[in-house]
């Protein structure tokens, strides 16, 4: 690391911070996540600014012979990286068993460390580390929406009193008809009034490609339609 440094490698160092820290903000901004262009390079920037404080600093960081204390410089930009950590932390939601926000404070942290680089003069390490990771926000991105993932819903049905009209259907039936359509069954939960079916309550896993969409999966929709059904809740 180069003990003086010139108003030019300054520059250099921030302005590299700031390209590419634009441009993962961007990908945030453009996923719609909290994270996004504005909060990208504040943090980047704060990072790269830790560092040239840092090597600014290094030629008071001796000992005189009749002092006592010694500067340990490496200190100010890792408590720049363990603050982020707090702050990427805050970015994480928990909501109905399933955790978001980890890819967000992921982000967060690595253009933490793209700061450090740039603000520590490895420049060429910098935007190599930048490239990579637009190629895994970016491409893997797509890579994601092909891999099966496993998803989970909860889904609820209460059943009409019995008429001849719309007779009741089975247990076995239902399971029947979920594991037909792909739906591996979790938990059962079954209330009966008397010898009769009254409601039933269930976790179902199953496995789908792409973005999940928000709405009533046709499989489970069509279950509403069962004349014996007097309401159906889902929550997936």
């Amino acid at each position: 690391m180069t003990v003086v440094l010139t108003w030019e490698q300054i520059a250099l160092r921030i302005l590299l911070a700031s390209v590419a820290s634009f441009l993962i903000g961007y990908n945030r901004d453009e996923r719609g996540k909290s994270l996004g262009i504005r909060t990208t390079m504040l943090v980047c920037l704060a990072a790269t600014l830790a560092m040239i404080q840092t090597n600014q600093m290094m030629n008071t960081a001796g000992r005189a012979s009749d002092s006592f204390v010694q500067l340990d410089l490496m200190r100010l930009p890792l408590g720049i990286l363990s603050g982020i950590g707090f702050i990427g932390a805050g970015a994480i939601i928990r909501k109905d068993g399933l955790v978001h926000g980890v890819t967000t404070a992921a982000t967060m942290w690595f253009v933490t460390v793209l700061g450090l680089l740039f603000g520590g003069g490895q420049l060429t390490l910098g935007i190599a580390s930048t490239l990579l990771a637009l190629f895994i926000l970016w491409t893997l991105r797509w890579v994601e929406l092909r891999i099966p993932t496993h998803r989970r819903g909860s889904l609820s049905i209460e059943f009409n009193d019995v008429t001849d009209n719309a007779p009741l259907p089975s247990e076995a039936e239902l399971r029947q008809r979920l594991q037909s359509a792909g739906y591996t069954i979790e938990e059962w939960t079954v209330h009966y009034r008397g010898p009769l079916l009254h409601s039933i309550t269930c976790d179902l896993q199953w496995s789908q490609r792409g973005r999940p969409q928000p709405g009533t999966p046709v499989a489970i929709n069509q279950l509403s339609s069962l004349p014996a059904v007097n309401s159906l809740c889902w929550r997936g």
